[in-house]
């Protein structure tokens, strides 16, 4: 509840604008994303800071029902999300603990109103000196570990629905379910951080069909600048909260998985993957 009780303090607390969704949108929000059922934007024509104070509300109605916020994201880190979205920037959400389950699970092929999924990375926070972070390689000099990520969003809006930055954000960035790999320590931080640069996410399909592939420099030059951005908007970590860093390439409709995906990351080390499958 921490990450909820600080918007909320700069939010809810305050004189806002007149697009922070009201208690029943974010009633009938909840009701539709827990039902899997295509909802209507919200704040939609409203500031940034409407969204995230519809954010937060959403973030403290959901809590009960899919766990507590365990840490953030930075969505449309890469440039083909931005494009697809028409952001100049990249978006901040939340990560609940039920929607992660472990590497290799089965999952609903509807696990949304509109479900998609995409290679992405988990940085584990190790110690709170991050939060005094300038660079790169002192993110990671302060993460414990990597994960390997396949995240599965829920863009839960109907269609013909504005999703714009305005909308992502409202809505979390569209947290559902992700797909945890296994834990990479982080014991030399200076060659991780060299790794994170250089090495090739392949988004692949269950039969083996290249998705997309990307180079860690894909996000934001660097994986770990995401954590960064994600502080200069406000966002104090602590010890083992999650950093989604985003998407290494496009989004997908799970029909484009044929049952399934993988995203395998050439240049960690021992050159892990994470896999999912849909039924």
């Amino acid at each position: 509840m921490r990450y909820v009780s600080i918007l909320c303090a700069a939010f809810l607390g305050t004189q806002v604008g007149a697009d922070c969704a009201s208690n029943a949108q974010v009633e009938q929000y909840v009701r539709d994303y827990l039902s899997n059922t295509a909802t209507s934007a919200l704040s939609a024509d409203g500031s940034m800071t409407d969204a995230l104070c519809t954010q937060a509300k959403i973030a403290a109605a959901l809590e009960p029902h899919i766990g507590p916020i365990i840490g953030y994201k930075a969505g449309l880190t890469s440039a083909p999300a931005q494009e697809r979205f028409g952001a100049s920037e990249p978006v901040q959400g939340v990560l609940f603990r039920d929607m992660m389950v472990e590497d290799g699970a089965t999952v609903p092929a509807a696990w949304g109103a509109r479900p998609v999924f995409e290679a992405d990375l988990i940085l584990v926070v190790g110690d709170t000196a991050i939060n005094q972070a300038a660079t790169p390689a002192e993110v990671i000099a302060n993460v414990s570990a990597i994960r390997p990520f396949i995240e599965l969003p829920d863009l839960t809006l109907a269609e013909g629905e504005p999703i714009t930055p305005v909308t992502l954000t409202a809505i979390g960035v569209a947290p559902k379910l992700g797909v945890l790999g296994s834990e990479i320590p982080v014991t030399d931080a200076e060659a991780m951080t060299q790794a994170l640069a250089d090495m090739t996410v392949t988004l692949s399909a269950a039969d083996g069909e290249v998705l997309a592939q990307a180079p860690g420099a894909a996000v934001l030059g660097h994986p770990a600048n995401a954590a960064l951005w994600l502080m200069s908007k406000g966002i104090e970590f602590k010890p083992g909260d999650l950093i989604s860093v985003g998407s290494f390439g496009p989004l997908f409709p799970p029909a484009k998985g044929k049952g399934g995906a993988s995203a395998t990351y050439a240049g960690l080390p021992n050159d892990p993957t994470v896999s999912v499958v849909f039924e």
